[in-house]
């Protein structure tokens, strides 16, 4: 029964790193995390100039909102990660800071109808979910 015991253990074992390889590869070099998170910054940008019709001037505002930001909120993370922080919840709180952030100056962008079509367009809702994680 120990021998079982035993074999059963290190089956678990050499199982593990396997998983956190593939974790590992699936996250890319940062050249290839910088790349995803330029590419999902344009096509945000972009969404957001097509569905509110944005000017020029907020188009350009509304991406160096998104690159500061989520930059910023990358090296928090990464601060948090590198620190081997387990706790989910502080990552969660660091991300809906930033959000939080986000829609302060997506306030200051927008004009009053646009505004309306954001926030009813989904951001209500998110701000909603990390207000009742708040608490």
């Amino acid at each position: 029964m120990k021998f079982f015991r035993l074999t059963c253990l290190l089956a678990v074992i050499s199982a593990l790193p396997t998983p956190l390889k593939a974790q590992n590869q699936q996250a890319g070099s940062p050249e290839q995390q910088e790349k995803q998170l330029m590419e999902f910054i344009d096509k945000e940008v972009k969404r957001l100039t097509d569905l509110l019709d944005l000017e020029y001037w907020q188009e350009f505002y509304v991406d160096s909102t998104l690159n500061h930001d989520y930059h910023a909120m990358s090296e928090e993370l990464m601060k948090m990660h590198i620190a081997k922080v387990e706790n989910s919840d502080l990552y969660i709180g660091v991300q809906d800071k930033w959000m939080d952030q986000i829609d302060v100056t997506y306030r200051r962008i927008f004009t009053e109808a646009q505004w309306k079509k954001y926030w009813r367009g989904g951001a209500e809702r998110a701000k909603k979910a990390r207000d009742k994680r708040k608490k």
